[in-house]
């Protein structure tokens, strides 16, 4: 398996990759690293069409024969595999394209569609948390880069600074000293926003499962860790209406946002706080949708799709 982001990364790549890996080591040899060095390997899972390009067509070199797997990240689909040869290149080379996704599907070239195979991630359940009453407690998880729009939460802080019973807490890396800069100056602000950096994944979890609401933003996305994990804590989501939210959340989802709107994330927010019976209907919800997320579904299909791949091989 080759991941351009390993365990420092703590992102959502670094998530599937670890998870499959430890999934696949219960049957067969598993290496898992972030760039394929040459071997006598048998299969081939790469993640990130464009980063992991240049070990794709390695592989694809030196292995002619052998199966090939390449997972899409949000960056590839919605961003790369358009304008980039070496993405799109990967998706030539493959024998299956994974997306995370259903929706997924449609946004391939359409001559590589029939490759396509859907693979829902998931994580663990977590009993849901009892909230307080006394204010809303929104959560955003995302480390600071252009992809996930921070700029639209900073801004939706502003614009509620003077709500003191609607809490914005962030939660994210700095991958860009301009944007951190940005959380600093929205916390000066707006005193009920507040930009905690980095966590541990465990901690991120727990944070999740207390707030009454997760914030996502992105701008794009392959099936975002930090939805599933909500949604499995019984933390209901406001997204942004993009294809990988809405492949997760299900078309009715009624708690969107279209991506950089500021004013309608504020704006959804006030009516989450303001009525509770809406916030007890999203709660339901997302309860229900849970299950979609369980990883028994997910390691079957992993395991399914390698087996299939490892029989046909010559």
């Amino acid at each position: 398996m080759v991941t351009p982001a390993l365990a420092s990364a703590n992102n959502g790549n670094w998530q599937t990759a670890s998870r499959w890996a430890r999934w696949l080591s219960g049957h067969y040899r598993v290496r898992l690293v972030d760039r394929w060095d040459g071997g006598d390997d048998d299969l081939l899972i790469a993640l990130h069409a464009r980063r992991s390009a240049a070990s794709v067509q390695a592989w694809r070199e030196q292995l002619v024969a052998r199966p090939l797997v390449v997972v899409l990240t949000g960056t590839d689909l919605y961003r790369d595999v358009p304008v980039d040869a070496a993405a799109r290149r990967s998706l030539e080379l493959a024998d299956r394209l994974v997306v995370l996704q259903a929706l997924g599907v449609q946004s391939l070239p359409e001559a590589m569609r029939a490759k396509a195979f859907v693979s829902v991630q998931s994580c663990s359940a977590w009993q849901p948390h009892e909230k307080t009453r006394r204010r809303l407690r929104a959560l955003a998880v995302g480390h600071l880069r252009d992809e996930k729009d921070p700029r639209t939460y900073f801004e939706a802080a502003r614009r509620l600074a003077a709500r003191d019973d609607i809490v914005l807490d962030h939660i994210g890396a700095s991958l860009s000293e301009p944007l951190a800069h940005e959380a600093r100056e929205t916390m000066a602000a707006a005193p009920n926003y507040r930009w905690l950096g980095g966590l541990p994944h465990g901690t991120s979890r727990a944070r999740i499962r207390r707030a009454h609401v997760l914030v996502h933003m992105s701008r794009m996305e392959g099936g975002a860790h930090v939805v599933m994990e909500a949604l499995r804590s019984g933390t209901p989501v406001l997204a942004s209406r993009i294809d990988g939210n809405l492949g997760m959340l299900g078309d009715d989802w009624p708690a969107l946002f279209e991506a950089g709107d500021a004013a309608g994330l504020a704006a959804a927010l006030e009516r989450l706080r303001d009525d509770p019976a809406m916030l007890a209907d999203l709660t339901a919800r997302a309860l229900a949708r849970a299950p979609l997320f369980d990883p028994a579904r997910e390691r079957e299909r992993v395991l399914g799709l390698v087996a299939q791949l490892l029989e046909t091989r010559p």
